[in-house]
């Protein structure tokens, strides 16, 4: 464990880490919150943060002056790139893809065609996890616009394909 912040001899330390001018405590120390405040959080926060609690002349039980907490940073999926892979002829096979560089967790997909004939897609023909769309035996009225939705729990982005047939 590398410390980060103290309250020593009624002086605030900020240890020199990337977290230094981002963090510090939330309240005064004299009202016993000794919460603290991360500022412009990045990914490379998430990790496990361990509090320390000594009172001089008090009896150290590591079991009662220690807490501990994970924390894990969200981000939003960047924006994703949707592409065509195959042949858009009628009768023929292609897939869409679908994919975002960034998110944590990492996103979900979801396609959907676009009104005039808005069209919902589920599994098989749909994989959530890869970002892929399956369109077997094409027509001409399957052209449109597809639009690919890359979301998880800190937002959602979005990519479109046209598809002519």
């Amino acid at each position: 464990p590398v410390q980060i912040l103290a309250y020593l001899g009624g002086v605030v330390k900020v240890e020199e880490t990337d977290l230094k001018s981002r963090m510090g405590f939330l309240y005064p120390i004299h009202s016993h919150n000794i919460s603290v405040f991360i500022n412009s959080t990045r990914e490379q926060d998430s990790g496990q943060y361990m509090c320390s609690v000594n009172v001089v002349d008090d009896t150290i039980r590591l079991d009662k002056n220690i807490g501990i907490i994970n924390l894990t940073v969200l981000v939003p999926p960047a924006a994703p790139t949707c592409r065509l892979h195959g042949s858009a002829v009628e009768g023929a096979n292609v897939t869409l893809s679908c994919s975002s560089k960034k998110g944590k967790p990492s996103p979900m997909y979801q396609w959907q065609r676009e009104p005039p004939t808005l069209q919902v897609f589920f599994p098989p023909a749909q994989d959530r996890t890869r970002g892929t769309l399956k369109l077997t035996n094409l027509t001409l009225e399957m052209s449109g616009v597809y639009v690919c939705r890359a979301e998880n729990q800190a937002g959602s982005k979005n990519c479109s394909i046209v598809l002519e047939v």
